[in-house]
């Protein structure tokens, strides 16, 4: 039997970097993955192979082509009759999810990383180490590990009522895959998945009809972004109802119907696809935690303290199986956290500081504390918004929607939130997170000189504008 001091359960964003950190640190490491892709074994988790990167691909492709057909022309470009073939934009996203695959395969041998393909579960505690089964494709074997680290990530939530195919009824996989555009999609959920899926192949020619259950759209972002991005995703033809109450739904062999309540009106809506997209639940399915007795709360996350400590010693957990924002980036900093802390060190996490982003057309990202939470805990601040419309490098892109909005503290100016919706916003929030992780107030945002033109010049404009000096709005 093998012995390790790190077994990582789990090739995800979080399983991969910490199983690449404990390496880093001396650990002898092995890192279980059962993830298979196309009949292959694939690393890199939900994220890589039907998740961020696969959606990130597709909504490259399709904003290409809505700018091809909508927006060229502005730019003296013109097209008759452009076509998209989506065996080939498909083939893209694949061949793009190999190469990230390959990747971390290189980077496991690179660190001298044991990979091991299989499902992981947990047999037996003994003498201070841990025995783990691992299953791959019915040959078995053991492994023995002193520290243990669950990375194993999360599965696609479903309706209760109606099965899954990814046929008709799709969850993300299903939706990465279609080999071809539906008349209309019905997406239920709108959350990330649903809001980037519907994005995508609303813009290659979908119908596209998005029903959610919350009375507000988006309310975990700011309410004025989420408004702003809400506007825009009308204005290109998506329907979007919120408030809604899901009746009946019915698969048939063409069409799934839905049958649904909305503003006290019942309604009936034909799709030729159905995307579920209702959140994600923690995946612990086939971990056996009852052998060694590790401990789960009453929605099935693995329980662990401030510092990713289980209940077990020497047993730490991850990413979407653990409290906290399901986010990649967030998991992949646990992962490094988790190798760290086994070596002694002592570093930390703040998550206040992680920020979110939806990939949409405007994008929208946020970090730190709403107005809206800022409002409800009594916290007194000042705000600070600029727009994209009047700065030069947005209006040449063709891409001037949206603004930043910088919160600050009243009486120390210190950055509490800072919420974008607009070109790129995905990569100016980074700004936003280093300023706030070294406690940065407004001020030291407006003296800091940003390149013009650059979008980055909007993020100064909003840091002005907190103290009422805005020089372009």
């Amino acid at each position: 039997m093998q012995n390790f001091d790190v077994v990582v359960i789990g090739g995800g964003p979080g399983g991969y970097v910490a199983a690449i950190r404990a390496a880093q640190l001396g650990f002898s490491t092995a890192c279980i993955d059962g993830y298979v892709r196309n009949g292959k074994y694939s690393l890199g988790g939900t994220c890589l192979n039907v998740g961020c990167i696969p959606s990130k691909a597709l909504l490259q492709s399709s904003e290409n082509y809505a700018e091809l057909t909508h927006s060229f022309v502005d730019h003296g470009i013109s097209c008759d009759n452009p076509q998209i073939d989506i065996k080939k934009m498909l083939a893209r996203k694949e061949e793009i999810i190999g190469k990230n695959a390959n990747g971390i395969s290189f980077l496991f041998k690179k660190n001298k990383i044991t990979e091991i393909h299989g499902w992981a579960s947990f047999k037996q505690a003994d003498s201070g180490k841990y025995i783990i089964s691992v299953d791959d494709k019915g040959t078995q074997q053991e492994i023995s590990a002193t520290h243990v680290i669950v990375a194993t990530g999360s599965n696609s939530r479903h309706l209760p009522q109606l099965a899954t195919d990814n046929i008709n009824v799709l969850d993300n996989e299903g939706a990465l895959d279609l080999n071809a555009v539906p008349k209309e999609l019905c997406v239920i959920g709108a959350g990330v998945i649903g809001l980037e899926m519907g994005s995508v192949w609303s813009r290659v020619g979908a119908k596209v009809t998005v029903l959610e259950v919350m009375d507000k759209f988006l309310p975990a972002a700011d309410e004025q972004a989420a408004k702003e991005l809400h506007k825009n995703l009308l204005k290109q033809g998506l329907v979007i109802k919120n408030g809604v109450k899901i009746g009946e739904i019915k698969n048939g062999k063409k069409k799934v119907t839905i049958n649904y309540e909305h503003n006290g009106e019942q309604h009936k809506l034909e799709a030729d696809k159905l995307l579920v997209s209702i959140g994600r639940v923690p995946n612990t399915n086939g971990l056996n935690a009852e052998a060694v007795g590790l401990k789960l709360d009453e929605r099935g996350f693995i329980v662990v303290d401030d510092e990713c400590k289980t209940n077990l010693p020497n047993v730490w957990a991850i990413g979407d199986v653990v409290r906290g924002p399901m986010l990649a980036h967030k998991a992949s900093e646990e992962g490094v956290i988790v190798a760290e802390r086994i070596a002694g060190q002592h570093p930390h996490f703040d998550f206040n500081t992680v920020p979110w982003v939806i990939y949409t057309n405007p994008e929208i990202a946020w970090v730190g504390k709403t107005e809206q939470q800022l409002q409800a805990e009594g916290v007194a601040f000042k705000k600070g918004v600029a727009s994209f419309m009047a700065n030069g490098r947005a209006l040449g892109l063709g891409n001037s929607v949206g603004f930043v909005k910088m919160l600050a503290c009243e009486q120390t100016d210190r950055i509490l939130g800072v919420h974008m919706v607009g070109p790129f916003v995905s990569e100016l929030i980074s700004e936003a997170v280093v300023a706030m992780e070294f406690m940065a107030s407004s001020e030291d945002l407006a003296r800091i000189i940003h390149a013009h033109p650059s979008l980055s010049e909007v993020t100064h404009e909003a840091a002005l504008a907190c103290d009422k000096r805005q020089l372009h709005g």
